[in-house]
């Protein structure tokens, strides 16, 4: 019979083949490494100034519920074949650290900003998933749930955010500094893809480019916003996000009868947040 290929690596997929034997090989990226610790210490910053404050306020519940999906969808492959102790130890502590940020904000959930976490999270995993099923190179369950991983990530961070624009002024630096290491890593990941393109030129993986581009693009103004105060994507954004609510709460309003929106009245009504997607219930998390 035909030997058995190797399954490619959910994490190797998105940078190349981890090396560390061979340092001067292309498979070795610094880029790729720079992104991974950039990564985990955005993850450290979140952790250490929720602890410091003991408050989640500053932070959106959403952009974490949304990377908990990215991390248990694409690292599915830690049961289906051996890796390397890098591999496991990145990927498991991207698991364990999603699931305490989201146990955290269960037990600080006085502190927790409803008014502006408003992003409403069916509006990105709804076409992520149907992207994914009608772009992924195989029909495997695998395959089918890193595709939708990458397509997550894009807009993982989309949320926080919406939440900064709604907040005006950042109050406490931990939260800024997060959302600062989380855009670095996805930075450094586009000069890896970039890096590769030009060593293999064969190289492509559009589903991670797309993501890839989307979110620098958000970080970018996010980055304008915070130290100038403008911003090209804020009003577009936020009137957006509130159409999206507003739309919500009138589909929820004819399908049950009532709404459960709770309206607050901020920035001239601007602010407008449904009850139903706050109240999503940790416990099962």
């Amino acid at each position: 019979g035909h030997p058995r290929v190797a399954p490619v690596d959910s994490m190797d997929k998105l940078h190349g083949t981890t090396n560390f034997a061979n340092l001067t090989a292309y498979s070795w990226n610094v880029f790729r490494y720079v992104g991974d610790y950039l990564h985990l210490a955005g993850i450290a910053v979140l952790l250490l100034t929720i602890a410091k404050n003991k408050s989640v306020a500053g932070i959106s519940r959403s952009t974490q519920i949304l990377y908990f999906l990215v991390f248990t969808t694409r690292y599915l492959d830690l049961l289906d074949h051996s890796q390397t102790m890098y591999l496991v130890v990145f990927k498991l502590t991207f698991i364990a650290t999603s699931v305490l940020v989201l146990v955290l904000f269960h037990h600080f959930d006085a502190t927790y900003e409803r008014r502006l976490d408003t992003c409403n999270l069916v509006v990105i995993v709804v076409p992520c998933a149907t992207a994914a099923f009608l772009l992924t190179s195989e029909y495997s369950i695998l395959e089918v749930l890193w595709t939708f991983s990458e397509f997550v990530e894009g807009f993982a961070m989309v949320p926080q955010y919406i939440f900064c624009y709604r907040e005006r002024v950042g109050k406490d630096w931990g939260a800024s500094l997060y959302v600062v290491a989380l855009g670095g890593y996805r930075v450094f990941y586009a000069l890896n893809w970039i890096y590769k393109k030009v060593q293999m030129p064969h190289y492509s993986d559009m589903q991670s480019w797309l993501g890839g581009m989307i979110e620098i693009l958000f970080f970018a103004d996010f980055l304008n916003y915070r130290f100038t105060g403008h911003s090209m994507l804020r009003t577009l954004v936020l009137s957006v996000d509130t159409k999206i609510n507003e739309i919500s709460d009138k589909v929820e309003l004819k399908v049950l009868g009532s709404s459960s929106a709770l309206r607050m009245e901020s920035e001239g009504g601007e602010v407008r947040r449904r009850r139903k997607a706050v109240d999503v219930p940790m416990e099962d998390v």
